[in-house]
C-alpha cells in the first residue's frame, strides 16, 4: 500500500473512532509510521486530509453502486428499489467505518464554515438518493411505483428512512436486519399506487 492511501486509512479509522477534533496530525503519522513531514507532503492541513477521505468515500460509493447495478436484472422500477434497500444497509455494514466517519457531526460542523466540505457532502449524499430516484423514476415509468408524487422528493424520504435504521445499526442502538422486512413493507407502502 502506497504511503497516501496508507494515510487515508489511518486518518479515516481515527477521524471515525476518535472524531476530527480529537485526532491530531502526530498521532495520525504514528500509527501510520510516517513522519509528520509526509503527511504534510501529501496533505496541506488536516481539513485537506479529512476532506480526501471524504472524495475517496464518494468515489467508493459511486463505484459500488453503480457495480451493484449492473450484476443484477431487476423485474420492475420496485424490484430495483427494494434491492437498494437491501444493499444500502449491507453496504452501510461492509462499510461500517466509512459510515461511522460520515455519521459523525464534524463533517457537518466544517461543511458550515467550509464550502468544500458542504460541496464534498451534498456530492455524496446526492449519489446515494440518485440511485433511489432512478429506480422510482424507473418503476413509474413501467407501473411498478404509483406516479402520484415527485419521484426526487420520495427518493430522499426513502433514502433518510433507510439511512436511519443505517445509523442505528452504525452507532450499534439497534440491529438493522431485525427491522429489515418492516422497512421494507415501509418502503413498499410509500411507493405503492392508491395510498
Amino acid at each position: 500500500m502506497r504511503k497516501r492511501e496508507k494515510i487515508l486509512e489511518v486518518a479515516a479509522h481515527l477521524f471515525s473512532s476518535k472524531g476530527f477534533r480529537n485526532t491530531n496530525i502526530s498521532e495520525i503519522a504514528e500509527n501510520t509510521g510516517v513522519a509528520e513531514g509526509t503527511i504534510f507532503y501529501h496533505f496541506t492541513s488536516k481539513e485537506e486530509l479529512f476532506l480526501a477521505i471524504l472524495r475517496e468515500f464518494r468515489n467508493s460509493i459511486t463505484s459500488d453502486f453503480s457495480q451493484y447495478e449492473k450484476s443484477w436484472h431487476f423485474r420492475s422500477g420496485l424490484d430495483r428499489t427494494e434491492h437498494l434497500v437491501s444493499f444500502y444497509l449491507s453496504y452501510s455494514a461492509s462499510m461500517e467505518e466509512r459510515f461511522l466517519f460520515l455519521h459523525r457531526h464534524d463533517a457537518y460542523e466544517l461543511s458550515e464554515v467550509n464550502p468544500l466540505f458542504r460541496k464534498e457532502l451534498e456530492a455524496i449524499y446526492t449519489c446515494f438518493v440518485d440511485v433511489f430516484d432512478s429506480a422510482i423514476l424507473e418503476g413509474q415509468k413501467d407501473g411498478s411505483i404509483s406516479d402520484d408524487f415527485h419521484p426526487r422528493k420520495v427518493a430522499m424520504i426513502l433514502f433518510a428512512l433507510v439511512d436511519s435504521v443505517a445509523r442505528l445499526n452504525t452507532y450499534r442502538l439497534y440491529d438493522a436486519a431485525s427491522l429489515f422486512n418492516e422497512l421494507l413493507m415501509s418502503c413498499k407502502r410509500i411507493l405503492s399506487k392508491g395510498t
